[in-house]
């Protein structure tokens, strides 16, 4: 956490370069969070943007392993986002309300950007994943995954809510 975490008095003066991980099992996650396989690269620039005020400007880029929306089973996906966040003290003036900016805890001398940089992973976390392209999924009838061979099921037995449609079609399939 030391290379993610910075002395707001030196960043006052000078940017800093910030090229480091951070941990899949660090405190910054929380219960339900799309946790990274491994570490996420961090790398950018973390410089004074005015009066107690601060800008990153930097990259994210790991692996999230996912439940594939077809068959549930496993699925990684590869996260990367450019990120632009400001950090500002919450006595600066119109920034109480303004969701693109953090606030920064005035009790405390450092400035962690390990809560933005988890937000800004959840936001770029996909939605879904398919463990595969060709993915056949779940059985909608009996639930058994196609992807390792047909079921047993009969599911290809009409369903017959379409039965109309096909009496109106001289009762072809």
């Amino acid at each position: 956490m030391a290379m993610l975490s910075f002395d707001i008095r030196s960043l006052a003066e000078r940017a800093v370069a910030v090229d480091d991980t951070l941990s899949a099992d660090d405190s910054v996650w929380l219960a339900g969070d799309p946790k990274p396989i491994g570490a996420i690269h961090v790398k950018g620039r973390l410089s004074p943007a005015g009066p107690d005020r601060y800008y990153w400007h930097g990259s994210i880029e790991g692996d999230v392993s996912l439940a594939c929306s077809r068959c549930l089973g496993d699925a990684d996906a590869h996260v990367s986002d450019e990120a632009h966040v400001i950090f500002a003290e919450a006595k600066s003036e119109g920034v109480e309300d303004d969701p693109d900016v953090f606030l920064l805890d005035d009790r405390l001398p450092d400035l962690d950007l390990r809560p933005a940089l988890r937000e800004q992973w959840l936001l770029n976390v996909p939605g879904y994943a398919l463990c595969r392209d060709d993915c056949k999924g779940l059985c909608p009838t009996c639930g058994a995954e196609l992807n390792l061979g047909p079921c047993a099921c009969a599911s290809s037995a009409a369903d017959p809510r379409w039965d109309a449609l096909r009496k109106s079609r001289g009762g072809q399939s």
